[in-house]
């Protein structure tokens, strides 16, 4: 398993831009929690790999439908190409319907993660300067509250998942923040 394989899969199964731009951002978050829990280099790499493949399956099967839908039909490739059982799971569990149980700290991470990189996104597109640079905690709080403001992105999942990793959510906001920030030329986030 390496960055390198994972990236090609994505790019196989993902076409649009801003699938693969939420692929990148929530990878760049994995690795960044992961350094942040201090783990190894490994794991490191591990926990940023299951991040950009976390939806690499939804493109072409968007329906949470078992066995041929999201989560599931990806979970079936990974196993097919010889994905780890933890990094699968952890895949899994980010979808609440699945009721996989998100038992360890990557996915509890992932799930975490996830919605908070897409609200985080939208926060930014409608700034200005376009820029995650210039982008602060209370801008996405205030996002958080409006209910008409990216109606995709689950606030409740976002929530629950800060509370599941035992970090208040202003402060998870900003670490979700500083780690798109690495990345921000590649998600198109930094600036007019």
């Amino acid at each position: 398993m390496n960055r390198s394989d994972a990236f090609s899969l994505l790019q196989e199964f993902t076409k649009s831009e801003s699938l693969i731009k939420h692929a990148l951002s929530v990878e760049a978050t994995m690795g960044w929690y992961a350094e942040h829990f201090k783990l190894s280099p490994q794991e490191v790499e591990k926990w940023r790999i299951t991040g950009l493949l976390h939806d690499f399956d939804y493109e072409q099967f968007p329906e949470p439908t078992e066995p041929n839908g999201h989560p599931y039909k990806g979970n079936a490739i990974l196993a097919e190409r010889g994905y780890p059982e933890d990094v699968r799971r952890a895949i899994m569990g980010h979808a609440l319907y699945t009721n996989v149980p998100r038992d360890t700290l990557m996915a509890k991470t992932l799930f975490a993660v996830d919605e908070l990189c897409g609200l985080i996104t939208a926060s930014v597109y409608v700034r200005p300067d376009r820029s995650i640079h210039t982008l602060e905690v209370s801008s996405v709080n205030k996002k958080m509250k409006d209910k008409a403001f990216a109606r995709g992105c689950n606030r409740e999942d976002i929530r629950l998942g800060a509370t599941e990793l035992g970090i208040e959510l202003p402060i998870h906001i900003g670490n979700v923040i500083t780690a798109m920030k690495a990345v921000a030329g590649e998600l198109g986030l930094a600036g007019t």
